[in-house]
């Protein structure tokens, strides 16, 4: 899988992922962004990543018309997850994000930075129909990609049951919800299932959650942007989590 940028790069470095990093072979001019890439090629060089050069009509290529920053890197598969392992390896209380039809992948990967962020356990997204965790996605996530655990489903709707069966408290996002996203005790195991823009929950997800609860609106717009949401929501729960000091 190939993705680009400077801090997704540096985040797959850092992570033990990028196995060939690709970059301009004017790589490291003057100025910041100069001197962030020479640093980039000084780690990948101590942690024994091979580096290959090439023009920018090649990185162009691989970026699919991005904004590659002058690099790019060849990166491993991600480990496979499924929700019950996701819960299981939450050190304390899991708080997972359930992305159902979220398909720009803009919003998916502001909502994997802020996942990461937050401290989150991961996230869990349906394979149809979905932006994948490389380009576009992990230049938004800032590289967060490189870092959240992701398990990927055929069905949103019984991914939200397995979650259930393994005690997380699942909980809908939907505008015009009766209850408020802060007044969830997100201290408990919690899922946060998240709508695409426009159509929000499908009607057999939002069913199957425990609970369904809404961001209030004080302004003229109805809703927020699905990543401005899920960082509300998730750090409501941190502030939740935190613990009390005397």
């Amino acid at each position: 899988m190939q993705i680009y940028g400077v801090n997704p790069v540096l985040e797959a470095l850092r992570a033990g992922t990028a196995s060939e990093v690709i970059a301009h072979e004017r790589a490291g001019g003057s100025g910041a962004e100069g001197r962030r890439l020479r640093d980039l090629l000084a780690l990948a060089g101590r942690l024994g990543v091979p580096v290959r050069f090439a023009d920018r009509a090649t990185l162009d290529r691989l970026a699919r018309g991005g904004v590659h920053q002058g690099v790019a890197a060849s990166v491993r598969a991600p480990e496979a997850w499924t929700p019950t392992a996701l819960a299981a390896a939450a050190p304390g209380p899991p708080l997972i994000v359930v992305l159902d039809g979220i398909e720009d992948p803009h919003n998916v990967g502001a909502i994997l930075r802020t996942v990461d962020a937050a401290g989150a356990t991961g996230v869990v997204r349906q394979t149809r129909r979905a932006a994948p965790l490389t380009g576009a996605v992990a230049r938004a996530s800032a590289g967060a990609v490189a870092h959240v655990r992701v398990a990927d489903v055929t069905n949103v709707a019984r991914a939200v049951e397995e979650l259930k069966a393994a005690g997380v408290w699942t909980v809908g996002l939907a505008a015009g919800a009766p209850a408020r996203y802060d007044q969830v005790d997100f201290r408990l195991p919690t899922a946060v299932v998240l709508g695409a823009e426009g159509s929000g929950l499908r009607r057999l997800v939002r069913e199957r959650c425990d609970l369904v609860a809404a961001i209030p609106m004080a302004g003229h717009v109805g809703s927020l942007n699905v990543s401005v949401a899920a960082g509300v929501v998730l750090f409501e729960a941190t502030r939740q989590r935190r613990p009390v000091t005397p």
